[in-house]
């Protein structure tokens, strides 16, 4: 996995190609995180509401995009 300092300078710098693909590498790893905390969240006993509300969604939003994963 690419270290987070090396995404950071591919956005910043002047290469659009290295920075378009830095963007969507953390775009991915983003989704990876969100989903690894929604399970765990979940698993932890908290609500679809509650979850969402952290993740500035609507419920139904989180609980479409999640639902099955708990």
């Amino acid at each position: 996995m690419p270290e987070l300092a090396d995404l950071e300078n591919a956005v910043r710098g002047t290469d659009s190609d290295a920075g378009l693909r830095a963007v969507a590498r953390l775009r991915r790893l983003v989704e990876q995180l969100e989903a690894e905390q929604v399970v765990a969240a979940r698993r932890a006993g908290w609500s679809w509401r509650d979850i969402a509300l952290r993740l500035g969604v609507t419920k139904q939003t989180v609980h479409r995009k999640y639902h099955g994963e708990d």
